[in-house]
C-alpha cells in the first residue's frame, strides 16, 4: 500500500512583535521542538482526513478547517486533477493552535510536503510557499508570509514589513524555554488597541515604545549572531516591559515572566500577539532551563518546551 509523510515545525517571534506593524524589524526563529506530522495512505473509500478537530471525508470538513481543505484541493488540482487516487490523511500536531507558534502554516506545509511526496513530485521552496500563502490567507486574512517561511525553514530570519526576509546566522549557546498559558492569543484585539493609541490618539508614549522595540530587535539580531546570551536576555526582558506598557500582555504572562526571572532566566517575555498565547525565557544551559520549565508548570503553564539553540548551530 502506497504511503508518504510530510512534516513541519513551529516558530517563535523572538523580538519585534507589534512593532513590526509600524515598519520596525522583527526576529523569528524556527522551533523544532513542536511539530506537525502528516501521513498519507491509499484508501478504498472516499478521500478522508483524521485530525484533532475532525475525522471524515474531505468534502464535509467544517469551515474551521477550510485552510487545510484548500491546501489539499490546491495540491490535488496540480498532482491528481482527475482525482484518480483515494487517500486518507492523518495529521498529528504538537503545536498548540492560536498561540502564535505558526500552527496553521505548519499544517499546510506538512500537508503539502506529504502530498507531493505521495505523488513523487519535486516541490521547490517557492512553490511550497505559494501554496501555503493561499491557505494562510484563508486562516488569517493578510499574512506576512513569515509563518510559512519559518515553519518550513531551519534558519532564523530578520524581517521588516514590505521587505525581503533576511536569514540570520544563529550563533548562540543558550536554551529557549517556551511556555503555553493555555489561553488563546488575542492578536487582532491587541493590534487594534495599539493602533487606537498611535494612529488615532497619536500618543507619544506609545510611539516611543514602538521605536524602542525596534532598536531592541536590531540589537537582538546582533546578540543572536555573536553568542551574546546575557545581552539578548536583557533585551527580551526590556521588550516585555514595553509590550506590557503597550497593553498587550496580561496577568498570566506577566506572572510567568517573573517566575522565569526568579529562577535564573537571562530574560523573558511574551511572544506573538499577546493577551494569551505563549511566553519565552532564555537560560544559560539545559539544567537551568529545566529548572525554569518546572517552576513555570508548577505555576500554571499548561505545557513547556526546551530548545537547545547551540545544537542548531
Amino acid at each position: 500500500m502506497r504511503q508518504a509523510y510530510g512534516s513541519a515545525h513551529g516558530k517563535i517571534i523572538l523580538l519585534g512583535e507589534h512593532a513590526v506593524v509600524y515598519g520596525k524589524p522583527s526576529v523569528a526563529i524556527p522551533f523544532p521542538e513542536a511539530t506537525v506530522q502528516v501521513h498519507i495512505q491509499e484508501t478504498q473509500t472516499e478521500t478522508s482526513i483524521n485530525c484533532h478537530f475532525y475525522s471524515g471525508i474531505i468534502q464535509e470538513m467544517p469551515e474551521l478547517l477550510e485552510s487545510i481543505k484548500q491546501t489539499i484541493e490546491i495540491c490535488l488540482d496540480s498532482l491528481d486533477p482527475q482525482r484518480l487516487q483515494r487517500l486518507h490523511l492523518t495529521i498529528e500536531s504538537t503545536i498548540p493552535a492560536e498561540r502564535g507558534m505558526g500552527s496553521s502554516a505548519a499544517v499546510a506545509v506538512a500537508t503539502t510536503r506529504a502530498l507531493y511526496n505521495y505523488y513523487q513530485h519535486d516541490l521547490p521552496q517557492k512553490k511550497l510557499l505559494q501554496i501555503v500563502e493561499i491557505a494562510e490567507k484563508i486562516a488569517h486574512g493578510n499574512p506576512s508570509g513569515l509563518d510559512a517561511l519559518m515553519t518550513s525553514n531551519d534558519s532564523p530570519y530578520f524581517y521588516i514589513k514590505g521587505q525581503s526576509f533576511i536569514p540570520i546566522a544563529l550563533n548562540l549557546n543558550a536554551v529557549i524555554i517556551v511556555a503555553d498559558t493555555g489561553i488563546t492569543g488575542k492578536t487582532k484585539e491587541a493590534v487594534a488597541s495599539i493602533a487606537e493609541k498611535i494612529i488615532h490618539e497619536q500618543d507619544a508614549h506609545y510611539q516611543q515604545a514602538i521605536e524602542t522595540l525596534g532598536l531592541l530587535t536590531e540589537q537582538g539580531r546582533s546578540y543572536l549572531e555573536n553568542n551574546q546570551a546575557i545581552e539578548l536576555g536583557q533585551a527580551m526582558t526590556s521588550a516585555h516591559q514595553l509590550l506590557k506598557d503597550l497593553g498587550v500582555s496580561n496577568a498570566t504572562l506577566n506572572q510567568l515572566v517573573q517566575i522565569s526571572l526568579n529562577n535564573q532566566a537571562l530574560g523573558a517575555k511574551l511572544t506573538g500577539g499577546g493577551r494569551g498565547g505563549c511566553m519565552i525565557a532564555l537560560a544559560k544551559d539545559r539544567p537551568t532551563a529545566q529548572k525554569i520549565a518546572t517552576a513555570l508548570e508548577k505555576n500554571g503553564a499548561k505545557k513547556t518546551w526546551l530548545y537547545e539553540m547551540s545544537e542548531a548551530n
